[in-house]
């Protein structure tokens, strides 16, 4: 079926109440692309489908929904309703949702819930925000260190189908101390007798339940784990954050990085469902702000009026340069944001990277010059070309290393190196690339500066 097929049959479905159907649908499709599906459809008529469904289908699709959408599904929905499709869920993601509710909705759901899923929501539901807790799930395989094989496998048989992962299997004491891990092919290939501690791999890797959730990921990335196990400030362990989450954490942190270089503040959540008010908000400090910077290019053209009025052929050249210091600036601040989020290159570094940047865009420069001194003998003649062949390789060596250093000289100051994103780069180049073009013209053309 395509996808026109798919959204015919479900509009067939909304119209006919056919619960089977809808099952059989959603047995032969993913998740992930039922959910593009039903999002063609009004709240309303969404609503009306995903009761249609089984407690099994509606949990398997629901973490796949943008948080504006589990919201407002959740929010409507029964608290019997809601409290059986969250009980079905995975234990990270309905804490999440849980948090999602307002006060007096989770007061009414809560009741409505088993004793144990209770507890577990609120355990998960206590972490703020952005720290490993909030995105770890309680759903592990735990073993202890004296019994055998044999007995874990048995253990696994009866038990390991509700856990999110049994690949990797933690061992703990009786205090729920993390002693270490035994992987599951390690559990497979051991003789039945073995005892758990005699397989285990101790000196596990680790995180806190109060570090900041990229450590879980970078520490995912670095140590290439399935899940990582997570414990308390008594040692205990208290959870795993798996890959897949960890992969969620390192999207936002890129969505995040990738926004402030383009001068937006930290938005949560989809730009799609962002309201226009907080689009306007989370633009506008730094638009109004590059605004007054601009100041300054205009401050250097008035300066060199004379220049300008005695060679009127140079303001065609004035945006190709400017942009050029600009673009080339960005360019190296953009590389060197990333290496030092990545710890690529540190603080240290500063030095060795600026020779490298030097050579590097004085070859860019050299090129670009040669490209722009054609036109500049068509345009202007010799001199004008020679002008703006010189301004071309000083303001791109100049833009590249702005937005080199200027990364390194905000992590210095122990400020965000994304600040210096795109925009704040362009708005300096352009100044300092509006005062050497004119300089340069009015030294090599013999016009006195006013």
């Amino acid at each position: 079926m395509n996808n026109k097929e798919i959204i015919f049959t479900l509009k067939t479905i909304l119209l006919s109440k056919d619960q089977q159907h809808i099952s059989l649908l959603m047995k032969n499709h993913h998740p992930a692309d039922m959910v593009v599906y039903l999002q063609e459809f009004e709240l309303q008529d969404l609503q009306t489908l995903f009761a249609l469904m089984t407690v099994a289908h509606q949990a398997s699709l629901f973490g796949y929904f943008s948080p504006v959408l589990q919201f407002e599904l959740a929010q409507d929905m029964p608290e019997q309703a809601l409290g059986r499709l969250m009980q079905a869920m995975p234990h990270d993601e309905r804490a999440d949702l849980f948090n999602q509710l307002d006060a007096d909705k989770q007061s009414r759901l809560l009741p409505a819930m088993a004793k144990a899923e209770r507890e577990d929501i609120c355990k998960l539901a206590a972490y703020s925000e952005g720290k490993v807790g909030s995105i770890m799930t309680s759903d592990y395989a735990i073993l202890t260190p004296k019994e055998s094989v044999a007995q874990a496998l048995q253990s696994l048989r009866q038990s390991g189908t509700d856990k999110e992962t049994i690949y990797q299997l933690y061992v703990v004491n009786d205090e729920r101390q993390l002693l270490g891990t035994v992987s599951l092919r390690e559990l497979i290939m051991a003789t039945p007798e073995t005892l758990i501690e005699n397989i285990m791999t101790t000196d596990p890797v680790f995180v806190r339940a109060d570090a900041p959730n990229k450590v879980a990921a970078e520490m995912i990335a670095k140590y290439d784990l399935m899940a990582l196990p997570v414990i308390n400030g008594g040692e205990k362990l208290v959870g795993i954050v798996t890959y897949d989450d960890a992969m969620d954490v390192m999207t936002q942190e890129d969505s995040i990085e990738f926004r402030k270089t383009a001068a937006v503040g930290n938005m949560m959540g989809s730009i799609k469902d962002a309201s226009i008010n907080l689009l306007y908000r989370k633009r506008v400090f730094w638009l109004v702000l590059l605004v007054f910077g601009n100041i300054f290019s205009g401050a250097g053209i008035a300066y060199f009026e004379d220049t300008i009025e005695a060679y009127i052929a140079l303001v065609f050249f004035l945006p190709l340069l400017v942009d050029s210091g600009g673009n080339a600036g960005s360019q190296s601040a953009t590389l060197m944001v990333r290496a030092l989020a990545t710890g690529e290159v540190l603080l240290k570094d500063w030095a060795s990277m600026l020779g490298r940047e030097v050579i590097v865009a004085g070859l860019l420069g050299l090129t670009m010059a040669l490209a722009v001194s054609t036109l500049g003998i068509w345009r202007g003649g010799p001199e004008i070309a020679l002008v703006v062949a010189l301004t071309m390789q000083i303001v791109v060596v100049v833009g590249s290393v702005i937005g080199m250093s200027l990364p390194f000289v905000l992590s210095k100051l122990k400020l965000d190196p994304a600040a210096a994103s795109a925009p704040l780069i362009t708005s300096i180049a352009d100044a300092v690339g509006v005062v050497i073009y004119f300089a340069m013209a009015t030294w090599i053309l013999g016009i006195p500066a006013a």
